[in-house]
């Protein structure tokens, strides 16, 4: 009759074994993806409602978390200097330069952020939306229900072109197209800490175009993208951080009301486009795990 009961020798070698597991995945997704591995993601291709001659090269920024010791400026500006170098014709934010992270040891404040911000450089100019973790960490926007946050009013003081429901147009003739700024769709949290209501207007953004030029749009959060209309070309997102951490193509922890459908890189659905980004830093946890941080390169209309 075998025995219920293992030796000690037995559970001391398979101790041993997940040790020899849990150890090296520790080190490797807490010390070495989120902090030394930067992934340069590409994507060519000719958007819907493209203008026949349009070419854009676009470089995206997104998530990028700022605290101690995980996202101190200084790594900011580094991460910035390496976009400029990607020489794009505009710099895309996406939202949620602050951080809550538990364990960060001391705070980034919006000012600190965004003057490692200001190093960034393009011709058509930078441009920003802000996501849930910038209004969640302004008390003051938070308490008194503002229209904005310290981070809003920090970018915009650093020369960055600021959206809350807009769309601005660039560029002259052909080359025009717009960029749509959709505010956060979870601004507001709830009291009891539930929920969050957003401020997120679609409807009132993309009326503020006023003409055929194609339309980028911006979002934080990719859960509006089932709303977004084919007029739109493209759509872009951040928020998931890819999941942040992937096992080998599963993703427990989306943050999104659709699971992982939008958790990362390139969908097409109905003839619409959206591309989510991975994302620079981490929320929760100072940790990734074959997610690794990511700038954005986006060449529209290479194949036009």
């Amino acid at each position: 009759m075998t025995s219920r009961w293992i030796s000690r020798r037995t559970f001391l070698k398979g101790a041993a074994a997940l040790a020899g597991t849990i150890v090296p995945f520790g080190v490797y997704a807490g010390g070495i993806e989120p902090q030394l591995r930067l992934r340069t993601a590409h994507y060519r291709f000719t958007p819907p409602g493209w203008r026949p001659g349009l070419k854009l090269r676009l470089v995206v920024l997104s998530d990028i978390h700022a605290c101690h010791p995980w996202m101190p400026p200084e790594r900011v500006v580094r991460l910035c200097e390496h976009a400029n170098s990607l020489g794009g014709d505009a710099i895309l934010l996406l939202g949620d330069y602050m951080s809550d992270m538990p364990v960060a040891t001391d705070d980034v404040s919006p000012e600190q952020c965004a003057a490692a911000l200001s190093v960034l450089k393009a011709p058509l100019g930078v441009h920003a939306i802000f996501g849930n973790h910038d209004w969640w960490k302004d008390r003051d926007a938070q308490k008194q229900r503002l229209t904005e946050t310290a981070s809003h009013r920090a970018l915009r003081s650093v020369g960055i072109t600021t959206y809350s429901n807009q769309a601005r147009r660039l560029g002259e003739g052909k080359n025009a197209f717009w960029i749509a700024g959709l505010e956060d769709q979870w601004a507001y949290r709830l009291e009891d800490r539930s929920g969050s209501v957003g401020l997120d207007n679609l409807p009132h953004t993309l009326a503020g175009v006023s003409d055929g030029a194609p339309i980028i749009l911006l979002i934080h959060e990719p859960d509006i993208f089932p709303e977004v209309p084919q007029r739109v070309s493209l759509t872009l997102a951040g928020h998931t951080h890819g999941g942040q951490i992937n096992l080998f193509g599963w993703t427990p922890v989306v943050p999104s009301r659709f699971g992982s459908r939008y958790v990362y890189g390139h969908k097409v659905e109905d003839g619409r486009h959206l591309i989510v980004s991975g994302g620079l830093g981490c929320s929760g946890l100072p940790i990734r795990f074959l997610s690794p941080p990511e700038i954005l390169v986006l060449e529209l209309g290479e194949s036009a």
